[in-house]
């Protein structure tokens, strides 16, 4: 149930973040739904190999070449998707840290209703 309200409310911040940012765009709700487990496969499966492989440059950068990563698969699953585009690499970044602050939000409110049991 969490999962589901999950991805639900991920696509939504996607719709939002379409109608508050011209860089980004989505066609539907169903777009958004694609797009919202498309970025969420990709950070799970893809992301953590490019953070090893780019560990050297996010020491020197103090981190922030993260966001460069994180801007790289918003724009990677744009560019798999039709209904979901993003205009160029700056729009991914952006895109991607409102997206993700987005994301804190959700995953906030949800540790809220959905606290952690103990077993």
């Amino acid at each position: 149930m969490k999962l589901l309200l999950t991805w639900v409310l991920h696509a939504t911040a996607l719709m939002a973040l379409a109608h508050l940012y011209s860089g980004v765009e989505v066609n539907s709700f169903g777009a958004a739904m694609t797009a919202a487990f498309v970025i969420g496969m990709l950070n799970l499966i893809v992301r953590p190999a490019l953070v090893v492989l780019t560990l050297p440059v996010t020491f020197v950068t103090l981190g922030l070449f993260l966001f460069v990563i994180n801007a790289l698969l918003f724009w990677a699953a744009a560019g798999l998707l039709d209904g979901f585009w993003v205009r160029g690499f700056g729009s991914a970044l952006l895109g991607s840290l409102i997206y993700s602050a987005f994301g804190v939000v959700i995953d906030s409110a949800l540790q809220r209703l959905f606290p952690p049991q103990l077993l």
